[in-house]
């Protein structure tokens, strides 16, 4: 790569894996940032990331500019798309943020310029070559002539301050060998992991969608012997303590799966296979089993309770730990079954957005919970502020329940009260 001519690259979409890539592209390159959300580009502006994964000394000291409108956007070398890849109500792959990508990436190309047009959210194999590359050229450009494809699967872990975009290894891959160099090169800049060389996009694609449907796999694993052993009166953070101490125990725990990826990614998988005529009994098997631990949590507690229906409080509402992501969030099922069962159920989050939290689930939150007692308390999520409570029994009502999902007061003595974990 020429470094005194070096490409000029457009991010598209400023969420959990645009934001810390376009700023760590913004060290070495001319890089924008482009989001259709006024509102977050405004906030990023102001030095506030909503997700917690940039600092406002860091957005402060990046050279990374940041926009809403696509006219900002024109003309660069490399445009990497990074918007969310959902499912749809019936668990069906929903492209229609990626595809409304393409079309503004289209618009955007220059004739003959030859840039790059690289993917990062998840798809299924074939997605960025016979779905997005044909979307582009609708708007003008000629693949081959005016633009050409790559991809590089996102590995972001929200709220993981160890793995990120700047110390892992990224895949990269494109259409042809020189694609594939170039982007080798842009990329290797950006961490300090180096970068592998996929055999194809197509390739590439695979091995992101099965990256998270194998940890789904093996969490459901975990769910469904969790679900075992308590019927036979055995914890499960028991059992895995002793059984962690073989060398090659896998450390995977039980517990609820939602977020962008493992609670979604299966189901792109899973798609591809039916599209081959092929029933992908284990991957469904395992998604079927992880959608159900909400249910079977919210029934366990209220059999604890005799079938009695009482006051519960909820800690926790995001997908996990120490972030405030709420997409896809599992506890919601806890909620709402409990909820179905009678039960009063209050909910409290220190992390979330409260409007969020309201337009996604009509969940309210409430920010004085921790002032009450209640007749069952469940720690769902164990985010720092709950694992430092003083006395978390204190929130319990005589005569009440003591619940710990993740297993976080499981070695503190409460005396006498009540309590259920895994």
């Amino acid at each position: 790569m020429n470094q005194n001519n070096p490409p000029r690259i457009v991010v598209v979409g400023l969420g959990y894996v645009g934001l810390p890539l376009a700023v760590a592209l913004a060290r070495h390159f001319p890089t924008t940032g482009l989001d259709i959300d006024i509102a977050r580009v405004t906030e990023l502006r102001a030095g506030h990331d909503r997700t917690n994964e940039i600092t406002a000394d860091q957005l402060a000291e990046s050279s990374l500019t940041l926009t809403a409108y696509e006219s900002d956007a024109k003309g660069a070398d490399v445009y990497i798309v990074t918007v969310p890849t959902p499912v749809d109500r019936a668990n069906r792959p929903d492209l229609g943020p990626v595809r409304s990508a393409s079309r503004s990436v289209g618009r955007l190309i220059e004739p003959g310029s030859g840039a790059i047009v690289v993917y990062e959210s998840t798809v299924y194999p074939g997605v960025t070559e016979d779905v997005c590359g044909p979307i582009i050229e609708d708007q003008g450009p000629k693949r081959g002539r005016d633009f050409l494809l790559g991809y590089s699967p996102e590995r972001i872990n929200p709220g993981d301050r160890e793995h990120t975009v700047d110390r892992i290894v990224k895949v990269v891959a494109g259409e042809t060998p020189e694609v594939t160099e170039r982007l080798a090169e842009i990329y290797c800049k950006v961490t300090s992991a180096g970068v592998f060389r996929a055999a194809s996009i197509r390739a590439a694609e695979a091995a992101k969608v099965i990256e998270n449907a194998q940890r789904d796999i093996n969490i459901a694993f975990m769910n469904e012997i969790t679900r075992i052993f308590a019927d036979a009166d055995l914890s499960i953070w028991d059992v895995l303590d002793a059984a962690g101490t073989k060398w090659n125990f896998l450390n995977f725990q039980p517990g609820l799966v939602g977020g962008h990826c493992i609670g979604v990614d299966p189901f792109y998988l899973a798609h591809l296979a039916q599209e081959l005529g092929h029933e992908p009994r284990v991957i469904l098997s395992g998604r079927s089993i992880n959608d159900g631990m909400g249910a079977w949590v919210a029934d366990r507690l209220h059999g604890r309770r005799g079938g009695k229906a009482g006051s519960v409080l909820i800690l926790g509402l995001t997908f996990k730990e120490n972030v405030p992501d709420l997409r896809n969030s599992r506890v919601v099922d806890v909620v709402r079954r409990l909820e179905w069962l009678g039960h009063k159920v209050t909910v409290h989050d220190p992390l979330a957005s409260a409007e969020e939290a309201r337009h996604e689930y009509g969940i309210a939150l409430a920010a004085d919970a921790l002032e009450s007692r209640y007749d069952v308390v469940l720690a769902a999520v164990p985010h720092a502020e709950y694992r430092d409570l003083e006395d978390p029994a204190a929130l319990v009502a005589d005569g009440g329940l003591l619940a710990d999902l993740k297993g976080l007061w499981r070695h503190r003595n409460f005396g006498p009260l009540d309590r259920w974990t895994l």
